[in-house]
């Protein structure tokens, strides 16, 4: 099969995970305050929408919104846990997203890729999760009695350090 003829979209089982995850960070963000929540429910269209028109800089504004979510939660008041929960589901889905739309340049969407998927999407909850124990077991420390808004400080850093390693 050609380059001409190859499917390019991204494999479906991304767009599963992906928007999966960015419902799962809705979800939690709702918990913490509607507001934010409903913020962060915006990553899901911008996930969904990057993917279908196979565009990383969509991708990237839906986990811009989601992050600026997860900060007016913090900023609202929002619990730590949720707050790191939805964070980590952001940083996975936008993580996974992206990968897929990779594969799908690169081999179409009809290769088998079911794997490949697998791992990186594990790996990226791997590193979530404990990118989030770190963080919070310093919230726990550390905070004394501080505001959540440094819970998501603590946590945009732990997201910039797992960028760098990346």
């Amino acid at each position: 099969m050609s380059d001409t003829e190859r499917d390019v979209r991204p494999p479906r089982l991304v767009v599963g995970l992906s928007l999966g995850a960015a419902t799962l960070a809705t979800l939690a963000a709702v918990l913490a305050t509607p507001i934010g929540g409903a913020v962060v429910g915006l990553s899901v269209a911008g996930y969904g929408v990057g993917l279908v028109l196979r565009s990383p800089r969509l991708l990237s504004w839906g986990a811009g919104a989601g992050a600026v979510g997860v900060a007016v939660a913090a900023g609202s008041g929002g619990g730590a846990e949720p707050l790191l929960i939805a964070a980590v589901a952001l940083v996975v889905g936008w993580d996974v997203a992206d990968h897929g739309l990779s594969i799908g340049r690169h081999v179409g969407q009809e290769a088998r890729t079911r794997r490949n998927i697998a791992v990186h999407a594990g790996s990226a909850v791997l590193v979530g999760a404990l990118s989030a124990v770190v963080v919070y077991g310093t919230y726990v420390a550390a905070a004394g009695g501080q505001p959540v808004a440094a819970l998501a400080l603590l946590l945009f850093g732990a997201v910039v350090l797992a960028s760098a390693f990346r």
